[in-house]
């Protein structure tokens, strides 16, 4: 015990023992300075140095932005807010995508670059059985379309603002307003991508609507001029085609016999003032002559 007691005072002698450090030129042996230490005081500054230290690098992971570069510590709240803004990103991606296929379709069908085919389809009790009759299939872009299209005549019909019938009426019992009277000077040829009919008529003569329905398109091409489409009930889309001047804009209302356009010679697939009307169901163009008398 005693032996203990005189080690542990030896101990603490030793650190409060004073040394002296002496700062000397070593060329010259001339003192610079000298200073008293102890192994005390140096014990006390490294561990004052050694939190002060620890102290501050804790303060700047805790209160500034280093602590988002250490793995594993980051800002929940932060981290939320980006996958919330990732989801709106890719949903108005494909948003984006979506209006780009629409508008694609519209085009197609306004410059009539729609791909056919010859098919040969039963024939009734009483005709013919060696008659071909052209059966053109829709594209898929057109299915796309079509599906659109039915989309919004249900969206429309929710509101109000479209009578739907709640089962599909097949085209013959449709009833069809002429958009003009007028003398037919070329017919319906989708084997020469004419898919519709040109009807002649004085100059400023006004092209009516041949059902009820929205306007869906109303601008100005290169190839057909001031062109108009109009959707109707029952996946009816018309075309009216070359005028000189249009009288709607797209998502006006029409009625059926309501004036829409002027006819004219717009367009560089025009030689004179006449109207290109198309018909067409359920994405495929039909001949108009079959359902509306001109």
């Amino acid at each position: 015990m005693a032996e203990e007691n005189k080690e542990q005072r030896s101990w603490r002698e030793r650190l409060q023992h004073t040394y002296r450090l002496i700062i000397m030129n070593n060329e010259t042996f001339e003192e610079i300075g000298s200073y008293r230490l102890s192994l005390l005081n140096v014990y006390v500054l490294i561990s004052t140095l050694v939190v002060t230290l620890t102290a501050i690098v804790v303060m700047l992971i805790v209160f500034t932005p280093l602590k988002r570069m250490i793995p594993g510590y980051g800002d929940v709240r932060r981290d939320q807010e980006l996958i919330r803004i990732y989801q709106q990103l890719d949903s108005m991606e494909q948003i984006i995508e979506a209006q780009r296929v629409y508008t694609e379709n519209f085009r197609k069908m306004l410059t009539a670059q729609v791909d056919t085919f010859v098919q040969k389809p039963e024939t009734l009790s009483g005709e013919d059985d060696s008659l071909d009759l052209l059966a053109i299939g829709p594209s898929e872009e057109e299915e796309l379309l079509r599906q659109e299209v039915e989309l919004e005549e249900l969206t429309a019909h929710v509101a109000g603002q479209v009578n739907v019938s709640p089962r599909e009426v097949p085209l013959e019992q449709l009833y069809f307003v002429p958009p003009l009277q007028g003398e037919i000077s070329a017919g319906f040829m989708p084997d020469k991508k004419h898919y519709g009919i040109d009807i002649l008529a004085p100059r400023n003569t006004p092209v009516k609507a041949a059902m009820d329905g929205w306007v869906v398109f109303s601008d100005w091409t290169l190839e057909t001029g001031n062109t108009l489409a109009i959707q109707h009930p029952n996946n009816v889309i018309t075309f009216y085609k070359h005028n000189s001047s249009l009288l709607k804009h797209v998502g006006d209302y029409v009625r059926a016999g309501e004036a829409v356009a002027i006819i004219g010679n717009t367009g560089a697939l025009t030689s004179g003032p006449h109207l290109h009307f198309e018909l067409w169901y359920k994405g495929k163009p039909v001949n108009p002559v079959d359902y509306i008398t001109f």
